[in-house]
């Protein structure tokens, strides 16, 4: 099921077929023999106890690295320790993946994030998924000089693609929108938008709430909705962009929006600022505002000088099967939004804000500069 986009022998959210015309400019050179191939993207995951989710995230994986050029994709998969069944299946695309000519490293790790110091951990998960990159510096490590065809180790695009994916429920034409938009709109980092859905409820009177609010921040440094610090609670959640008028009336259009910082279940960035070591994923220095991984991760790619960091708001991503359904029907496919170019591009990139809502917990919230710690 995983290999075929067309098998529904395992029942899976349903995705349309790849544009070829929107996405035909992300595709490599075929391979040639005895020519060294330039990797372009970087697939990063890290796994844990999502086995029933394979069938859709993997076949979409599998499907975008076919469009794209299997030799020009590398897949890091940091699983930890599921008792599911999903490193199993992992395990077993290693043979199709190799055999397609994708460089594929699965590595296991015993962190558990749940376990103390959630952030440590997951930064240091998200950074192993990265170390192919990380540790070539401007090369792929491989497990040998030659690929499976015989053709010389790769090398890195200049303007290679990171693609980091939550364990989401998502299509091929999600992962290549954000890869799309990353080089239309010359950004150095683009974010989908994920949602999640109250309780179990699968009508589409169940409105989703916008997920990665901890984490993610407005070009204006605030949050996407407002959470009243004496409730800690989700009551305005439905009112995004309350106080950013540019990304809320881009967000309606389903067009590209500046912001400060942004995950949101899926994330398309440039290889390099990690590749030259600009920037890793880390944790909260001392005396620093207590935030998230990715936040961190923006914050020093701003700090860095990458600041073109934006939102692609036609692609909505849920973390079940089941709610990725709901949150398509609710929401849209991509190909919904995707008819015309129309006011697409960023006209104008902003500096940074002067200050970023600094936010540990949810009834814990200051105002601070966005480069605190860092002057």
């Amino acid at each position: 099921s995983i290999l075929d986009p067309s098998d529904t022998s395992i029942d899976r959210m349903t995705c349309p077929p790849i544009n070829v015309t929107r996405y035909g400019h992300l595709r490599g050179p075929p391979a040639s023999p005895g020519l060294q191939n330039e990797q372009q993207f970087l697939f990063a995951l890290n796994l844990r106890q999502c086995v029933d989710l394979l069938p859709r995230l993997m076949g979409s994986l599998l499907e975008a690295m076919r469009f794209l050029g299997p030799r020009h994709c590398a897949l890091s998969i940091v699983e930890g320790n599921s008792d599911d069944g999903t490193l199993e299946v992992l395990r077993m695309l290693e043979e199709e993946l190799r055999s397609m000519g994708v460089d594929y490293w699965l590595t296991t790790s015993s962190l558990d994030p749940s376990k103390g110091e959630r952030i440590k951990r997951l930064a240091l998960l998200r950074q192993l998924a990265v170390e192919p990159l990380v540790k070539g510096n401007t090369h792929w490590l491989r497990p040998t000089t030659l690929s499976p065809g015989g053709l010389p180790a790769s090398r890195l695009s200049p303007d290679a693609t990171v693609l980091f994916i939550n364990d989401v429920a998502a299509c091929a034409e999600d992962l290549l929108e954000l890869a799309h938009q990353r080089r239309a709109q010359s950004a150095d980092m683009v974010c989908a938008m994920d949602w999640s859905h109250p309780g179990d409820g699968l009508d589409d009177d169940n409105l989703p709430f916008f997920y990665d609010v901890w984490v993610a921040r407005a070009i204006n440094g605030d949050l996407f909705f407002d959470i009243p610090a004496e409730t800690g609670g989700w009551e305005k959640g439905q009112d995004l962009f309350f106080n950013e008028p540019v990304a809320r009336q881009r967000m309606a259009a389903g067009v590209p929006f500046q912001v400060f910082a942004c995950w949101n279940g899926a994330t398309a960035f440039a290889a390099e600022p990690l590749a030259s070591g600009d920037v890793s994923f880390r944790w909260p220095a001392k005396d620093e505002c207590f935030q998230g991984e990715p936040q961190l991760f923006c914050k020093d790619l701003w700090w860095k000088g990458y600041e073109k960091i934006a939102v692609v708001p036609s692609v909505n991503l849920e973390y079940t099967d089941a709610k990725g359904r709901q949150t398509k029907r609710q929401k849209g496919y991509v190909s919904e939004f995707t008819g015309a170019d129309l006011g697409e591009k960023i006209g104008r990139w902003n500096g940074p804000p002067d200050m970023v809502k600094c936010m540990p917990g949810f009834s814990d919230q200051s105002w601070l500069p966005w480069n605190e710690t860092l002057v």
